[in-house]
């Protein structure tokens, strides 16, 4: 069981996957999009037609990024919102530091400014941890932390099977 989403697409990605095939519809938003002869509700939630095997190399991306530093700062620690975050290059590009899972860190937007081009040493803001690649299951486990009120509500019925339902449970008995 996965909890958090393993891709994010864009609504134009979602549209793209739908129309070529690679995708069920498992959930949709309230808005519709429209061409001039046709129209459908913007998927919110999708499942692949093909299975995915979980123990590859997890993507690249900001997302995944963020969750393995836990939506922390690696500089300050401070927590943040995605929205309010960046990543920030390790070993700076103009030092020839590349865009891998081993050198970006999430950074606040204060740290990323401060840092610049240095590296962390020149810039004596030491690292809480350094940057790797994350096993699919670390990802996962990181994901039961997702911030729950950053995600749309009709997100929410596929991700979190392990809260506590509303309701009364104490006294009940099952027939």
């Amino acid at each position: 069981m996965s909890y958090f989403p393993l891709s994010l697409l864009s609504w134009q990605d979602a549209v793209k996957a739908v129309f070529l095939g690679r995708v069920h519809i498992v959930s949709e938003y309230d808005h519709e999009i429209h061409s001039p002869s046709f129209q459908m509700r913007l998927p919110s939630v999708v499942a692949l037609k093909d299975y995915v095997n979980m123990d590859r190399r997890p993507a690249f991306t900001r997302f995944h990024v963020f969750l393995r530093d836990g939506f922390t700062c690696q500089y300050c620690g401070v927590q943040e919102r995605s929205e309010n975050l960046t990543f920030d290059h390790v070993v700076p590009r103009c030092q020839g530091g590349g865009t891998s899972w081993e050198n970006i860190v999430t950074a606040c937007q204060a740290c990323n400014l401060s840092k610049g081009g240095r590296s962390p040493g020149e810039a004596r803001m030491p690292l809480m941890s350094w940057p790797r690649c994350p096993s699919i299951h670390e990802l996962n486990a990181n994901g039961q932390g997702y911030p729950p009120n950053y995600l749309h509500e009709s997100w929410r019925d596929f991700l979190y099977w392990d809260t506590e339902l509303e309701g009364e449970t104490e006294g009940a008995i099952l027939q």
